[in-house]
């Protein structure tokens, strides 16, 4: 519910608060007075257009607030909460927008800095402005669908089935175009695989043979290197062993420390029979060897080779040869994934499909309620001649989606005879009103509640009309709150709250916005709403009449 509007510097507006309450709050005054000016801010705030004409002349930049409390929807906190912001449920909402004189405007939410988008989408869900040329709410085709589901009670699966429906489709059309590729690539792959299986190389065998090749280069020198090594340490006179001989010759002489040094010479002796087994076999590697320079090269330069052919290091062929066999197998495999894939789709299709008629029965039977209660309404404000009717329409297959196989449209006409079309083509500005009146009053009951505001509803109309325009907007107040501008006096005295705009200024036109709060004060604006400019006693008669016969 709006309880707070701020407006600073809108139009001949200069600094106004209103306070309102909930039911039907009427706003009255003379033509041309600005009672329009109200609208243009409370659609600024709610993420309206930013017209840099909105701005007071003279002022650098302007300002509307609206706060909302109590009787909030739980869903508009949680999209408050699914966009980061700091809105605790419960708490008051309030929308600001600030407009500068260049027409570049900046959005907040709680203080809290959001694009004109996101106001947009959570100022509809607080607010419905329906004027006489707008087409906002009800008049958008678009709502059509959720206006009618909303009245049927309508929850389904049929949001989740779709999902689940365009998954099974993707994965199909993956599984297709990966097969297709596969049979494309399938000789390449093969004859990659065989050339891979035949050279079989090993993680790491690059290095190694290149250590290798390393060793073959030196060979020779190698070899009579580990010869004299050989030569040197394996022959007679091994000097650890003659000085073991010496010192154990004078073991009693040297004492204690003999011990020690012939433990020494004992681990020398065992070192330098280690190394010389370590030449040994170094050199039958390098004797015996099944490797050759040439034989090392044309490896090294295969694997090389198959390495730059796949993109990929020489270690990674191994892994490389294991994708390639499973592109392979998955060709072989295809068939089956297809079948599978298929039956997925088929069984997703038929759970979507049975869901979907099951909505589109329910649409169609409240359908036809809804055309009753709707004509129901339309007598009484001089809608006599009307049809309405909610057309449920089967889709084309590929026109289906979330929600369902229809499409959903208000359709009308006002004159004998007329195929119905759709509302916000056929209706006049005054009419849409009051079918929208119609719809609103038989929709009061279902779903949460907004703040709906109704700009000069009773256009045109007069006398027992405009009386049936009021009780009707009275009744969807009493479960709400309901703002309407009016010019009607059968409207304005069934107003729970009333207030008077007024213009004056005598260097600069500015626009005030009173609430009458006396019953004489009401009772006057009324009959200057029956009788005009000059007020008379029976204006204020037929007005006390009016008032008594609303309360």
């Amino acid at each position: 519910m709006l309880t707070s509007l701020t407006i600073q510097n809108i139009v001949t507006i200069e600094n106004l608060t209103m306070d309102f309450q909930a039911g039907l709050c009427v706003l009255s005054g003379e033509t041309g007075a600005g009672k329009s000016i109200l609208l243009d801010s409370l659609g600024l705030a709610t993420g309206g257009r930013a017209d840099s004409g909105l701005v007071r002349h003279g002022a650098d930049q302007a300002m509307v607030s609206a706060v909302f409390e109590e009787a909030i929807d739980q869903g508009i906190y949680d999209a408050l909460a699914e966009t980061g912001l700091n809105v605790d449920a419960g708490e008051p909402i309030i929308l600001r927008r600030v407009l500068s004189r260049d027409g570049k405007s900046k959005a907040f939410i709680n203080d809290q800095a959001v694009s004109a988008a996101l106001l947009r989408q959570l100022g509809a869900g607080l607010l419905e402005i329906h004027g006489q040329f707008d087409t906002q709410g009800l008049l958008d085709a678009a709502t059509h669908r959720a206006i009618l589901d909303e009245f049927a009670g309508i929850g389904s699966d049929v949001p989740r089935l779709w999902n689940g429906l365009r998954e099974a489709q993707e994965r199909l059309q993956t599984l297709r175009e990966q097969a297709a590729k596969a049979r494309r690539d399938e000789d390449y792959l093969r004859g990659a695989l065989d050339d891979l299986d035949r050279l079989d190389p090993r993680q790491g065998e690059e290095a190694e043979l290149a250590s290798l090749r390393e060793r073959l280069m030196h060979k020779s020198q190698a070899l009579e290197a580990l010869n004299g090594a050989y030569h040197i340490l394996s022959g007679e006179d091994d000097p650890s062993r003659k000085a073991a001989s010496v010192i154990g010759r004078a073991v009693a002489k040297i004492g204690n420390g003999a011990d020690e040094i012939l433990a020494a010479l004992d681990r020398a002796s065992a070192e330098v029979n280690e190394a010389v087994n370590l030449i040994e076999a170094l050199s039958d590697e390098l004797n015996d060897s099944e490797h050759s320079l040439e034989s090392i090269d044309d490896r090294l330069h295969e694997l090389r080779a198959q390495a730059r052919k796949h993109g990929c290091a020489v270690d990674d062929l191994p892994a490389k040869r294991d994708e390639i066999s499973g592109s392979l197998r998955s060709i072989y495999n295809a068939g089956d994934l297809q079948a599978e894939a298929e039956a997925a789709l088929s069984r997703a299709l038929q759970a979507y499909k049975a869901a979907a008629q099951e909505i589109h029965d329910k649409r169609v039977k409240a359908a036809r309620k809804l055309d009753a209660l709707v004509m129901a309404e339309l007598a009484p404000l001089k809608l006599e001649r009307a049809i309405f009717t909610v057309d449920v329409m089967a889709l084309d297959e590929g026109e289906w989606g979330p929600h369902g196989m229809d499409r959903v449209t208000f359709l009308v006409a006002t004159n004998p005879g007329a195929a119905p079309g759709p509302l916000h083509k056929i209706a006049s500005g005054g009419e849409m009103s009051r079918f929208m009146l119609a719809i609103k009053v038989v929709m009061a009951a279902i779903g949460p509640a907004k703040t709906m505001i109704f700009d000069e509803v009773d256009s045109g109309i007069g006398g027992s009309t405009a009386d049936a325009v009021g009780e009707r907007l009275s009744r969807l107040a009493s479960g709400g709150q309901v703002l309407v501008v009016t010019h009607s006096p059968q409207v304005a005295a069934r107003g729970d709250h009333h207030w008077i705009v007024q213009k004056g200024g005598e260097k600069s036109v500015t626009t005030a916005i009173r609430p009458s709060l006396s019953r004489a004060a009401r009772a006057e604006e009324i009959a200057r709403m029956l009788s005009g400019a000059s007020v008379t006693s029976e204006a204020r008669a037929a007005a006390e009449k009016l008032l008594e016969s609303a309360a």
